[in-house]
């Protein structure tokens, strides 16, 4: 929350729920399971004894990751604290190629105004829908203040309050999300946030995602920064000439990113160090094939690294669901990248039983859970650990990440 509260919030919204359960760890004894991954030109089997390898090197990816890019990120924030803007513009042409000395960092006011009026009307009318709907949903999750009057006349009590300057990041690598700028803002601003800057990437000759400008003029945000990756996080989270520091930042990004907002933890406040994409559907026989193959896509294709996996207690919906990805697919703009996600983590495992594939869910702590069977409701009560969990055949993921109220930055 973007208030001062150490509240921990369970959320539910008719088919969305969110949890911020922590990812507890169990151990079980799994039989009788087949696991099905791909190899690029299709499905292969994989033995029982290769389910435990696959779930440990799940599990192990983000610390590997981690690791490598530790030592990078520690010399951009130190440079960013000790030399401001100056070094801010040199990571800006090392990494996005944007020259800050002939582009101004802070995107004119003018520049917002002009990307709202030639955005299309129906998108617009998207977005309007979309942010009351995150509006809604987050104004129902506000923690209050509240005074207890005890009997020996000790009076106990919270206080909330609201921050005074938060920085949201809206990534802008490998595709811009202006979602990501509304699951941002918006719960800052029903926190009461006093001053909200954003951060986001641009292309080389200074040009920005014109969705997410007209989403600022929209909202009322006027402090638009054209910066992005690690070298954004650290001049919101010290400051420098041109940036204001923040007292929290949020919003999702690459592994330089989550890596430089976990470093400066403690300079500022973060959201979460979030890794790469998941998302985990159980699935049962009355499951649509073509629906749950389009949930596991609609993850996939987000980066080489998410994750996409399917857990099952149906051999006939497991043949069904590889073909419906395989004709899928193709038909999507971002096949390499969904390819690349598949053959690293993508699975369809077999299994005994549904409580069965509760049990590996659990041990996962999906991001994304799917729950795409007939008793959704009954199924729930059986999960302990996940981030967004959407019930039944008909609350597909896409519209809970981006639409439905719900954030998707968990």
């Amino acid at each position: 929350m973007l208030l001062k509260s150490l509240s921990m919030k369970i959320l539910c919204a008719s088919l969305f729920l969110h949890s911020n359960a922590q990812g507890l760890r169990i151990s079980s004894n799994i039989r009788s399971i087949k696991l099905f991954t791909n190899n690029g030109d299709g499905m292969n089997v994989i033995t029982q004894n290769e389910l435990s390898p696959f779930l440990q090197r799940f599990e192990s990816r983000k610390a590997a990751i981690s690791r490598q890019v530790e030592q990078v990120v520690a010399d951009i924030l130190s440079q960013i604290r000790l030399r401001g803007d100056n070094a801010l513009a040199e990571f800006s042409q090392r990494y996005d190629h944007v020259d800050l000395s002939r582009i101004p960092l802070l995107v004119p006011e003018e520049k917002l105004h002009q990307a709202h009026s030639h955005l299309d009307p129906n998108l617009l009318d998207v977005l309007r829908q979309a942010a009351t709907n995150i509006r809604d949903f987050h104004s129902k999750m506000q923690p209050q203040s509240w005074l207890s009057w005890e009997s020996d006349g000790v009076v106990l009590g919270q206080r909330v309050t609201a921050l005074d300057r938060v920085g949201v990041y809206v990534p802008g690598g490998r595709a811009a999300y202006p979602s990501s700028f509304l699951m941002g803002v918006i719960p800052a601003q029903v926190a009461g946030v006093s001053e909200i800057i954003v951060a986001t990437p641009c292309d080389s000759q200074g040009e920005m995602n014109a969705t997410i400008l007209a989403a600022a003029y929209e909202l009322g945000i006027s402090r638009v920064f054209r910066m992005g990756g690690a070298q954004a996080i650290a001049a919101m989270a010290f400051g420098t000439q041109t940036v204001p520091r923040v007292d929290k930042i949020v919003g999702p990004g690459n592994i330089y990113v989550a890596i430089a907002k976990k470093m400066l933890y403690g300079q500022c406040g973060i959201d979460m160090v979030a890794g790469p994409s998941e998302v985990l559907i159980i699935a049962d026989q009355s499951a649509s094939a073509e629906f749950v193959a389009a949930d596991l896509l609609a993850q996939a294709e987000h980066d080489p690294l998410a994750s996409a996996i399917l857990l099952t207690d149906s051999s006939d919906l497991v043949h069904q669901v590889v073909r419906q990805i395989d004709l899928q697919k193709k038909m999507l703009p971002r096949i390499e990248i969904i390819q690349q996600s598949l053959d690293n983590y993508g699975a369809i495992i077999c299994c005994d039983s549904l409580e069965q594939c509760a049990m590996i869910s659990d041990r996962l702590a999906p991001e994304h859970l799917g729950l795409h069977v007939e008793k959704p409701w009954e199924m729930l009560g059986l999960i302990k650990n996940a981030g967004a969990i959407f019930l039944g055949h008909y609350s597909p993921e896409a519209v809970g990440d981006y639409w439905a109220g719900p954030n998707h930055v968990l």
